[in-house]
């Protein structure tokens, strides 16, 4: 098929580099605009341009794409059977859904309707999922509720950290969308509409989310904990300064009731209790201001002791 490929991050590029092993026709890639990045806010190429570049192929990088008619002359003039989107980060505006035959078609990282918006594989782990995957719809002008196309599932492994599943998707992602394009052309595949009521949504994430609220139960913690790597993480406050909570493990009380927020120190380990008679053991800290350190250098650093509390 003659495709346009719209996509800017590590997680959409398996997908085009597939879709060129495969033999289809990419005359145009489109990416967000370079953004200035590290200590020297030096301009960096997202990685889709970076990976078209290499591949021989045609990038532009447009700000705006709703009303932009040199883009919109552009797309037309090339025909495409399709429009491939994966986490390319713009809205797609009317004109461009009618303008292929197959329409605008979007690997998105859940196993829809849940986990509709920006943050997909980022919440699943967050609120525990033992299973999320990949879906390939065809975009409308709602926020993810376009038809599905196909769906491949993934396990979530209980210590599987959200920056784990995203490379484990793209790569399941990456050959499902080539599968897709096979079965649109042959005619094999049937849209299937969405069952609204079954939708979740997930947002953008913020700073904030990182916040640790320890009248949650050690597991909610834990989960957020590992969703929400590597940003915003999960932090908290001690002695009115941040503390970032960069490894834990949940436990569960049998016996005593736990005091949430209550530091426990045992042994040169550091508990932390929670709601639902829950415990967390942190392994490794980050002071405000400090390198990361184990546990036990920020137990003898800051002569922490039982009954201390945290936030």
């Amino acid at each position: 098929m003659r495709l346009v490929f719209c996509g800017t991050p590590q997680f959409a590029v398996p997908t085009l580099k597939t879709l060129l092993e495969a033999g289809h026709d990419i005359p145009l890639v489109v990416t967000q605009p370079d953004r200035p990045s590290g200590r020297g806010m030096q301009l960096v190429a997202p990685p889709v341009k970076q990976a078209a570049l290499s591949a021989g192929l045609s990038v532009i990088q447009p700000e705006k794409i709703k009303k932009n008619e040199e883009f919109r002359a552009q797309l037309e003039a090339i025909h495409p059977d399709a429009i491939i989107v994966v986490a390319y980060g713009r809205i797609i505006p009317k004109w461009m859904l009618d303008l292929p035959r197959y329409g605008n078609l979007n690997l998105h990282a859940s196993l829809l309707p849940k986990y509709r918006g920006a943050a997909p594989i980022q919440w699943a782990v967050a609120n525990g999922e033992p299973v999320t995957g990949s879906t390939t719809m065809r975009i409308d002008e709602g926020l993810d509720t376009g038809d599905m196309l196909l769906q491949r599932e993934l396990v979530i492994a209980p210590d599987q950290t959200a920056e784990d599943i995203f490379p484990l998707l793209a790569a399941m992602g990456a050959p499902l969308m080539a599968e897709t394009l096979e079965g649109l052309e042959a005619g094999t595949i049937t849209p299937k509409k969405q069952d609204d009521t079954q939708a979740t949504l997930a947002p953008i994430l913020k700073r904030e989310d990182g916040q640790v609220d320890f009248t949650r139960t050690a597991m909610e913690i834990y989960n957020r904990w590992r969703g929400f790597q590597p940003w915003p993480g999960a932090y908290t406050s001690f002695r009115g300064k941040k503390l970032v909570l960069h490894h834990m493990m949940p436990m569960e009380l049998r016996g005593e009731e736990s005091t949430p927020a209550q530091v426990l120190v045992e042994h040169n380990r550091l508990f932390i209790d929670c709601g639902g008679n829950g415990r967390l053991e942190i392994f490794e800290v980050q002071p405000e201001g400090k390198k990361r350190m184990p546990a036990a250098d920020f137990l003898h650093g800051y002569q922490l002791k039982t009954g201390d509390r945290l936030g």
